[in-house]
């Protein structure tokens, strides 16, 4: 893990993948998005974004369209991996149902190591 991961905290992180998932089947991105995509008040989304921005992983203007910086597309990309090889794991390996395995993946992606999600990765390979 880098220091970069560890200066947001797991819930602005929950704000980064789902900026870097609205982003990838939407050109502009806006405080309303997120609101929906997360089920939390636009205010709430409001001060995360505005924290994302201080962070410097994110630009946005009020009222403006929410753009990720290298920086937050690449964090936000790490965590979207994450929590997709979780979530993957989870279903292939233990069999949890799509719904569970969903549940699990989001209370653990912050949390677990880069190299405990590589070596997941490589038992399900091998």
């Amino acid at each position: 893990m880098t220091g970069d991961k560890r200066s947001i905290s797991s819930a602005l992180e929950e704000y980064l993948e789902a900026i870097y998932e609205i982003s990838a089947s939407k050109q502009n991105v806006r405080i309303t998005d997120i609101a929906l995509r997360l089920g939390i008040s636009k205010p709430s989304v409001n001060r995360a974004v505005n924290t994302l921005k201080n962070h410097g992983l994110v630009w946005h203007e009020p009222y403006g369209d929410i753009v990720l910086t290298e920086r937050g597309r690449k964090m936000g990309e790490s965590v979207n991996r994450r929590h997709i090889m979780i979530k993957n794991f989870f279903m292939k390996v233990l069999s949890l149902t799509e719904n569970d395995a969903e549940k699990e993946a989001c209370r653990i992606e912050h949390s677990i190591s880069e190299n405990t999600v590589e070596k997941m990765k490589r038992y399900m390979e091998g």
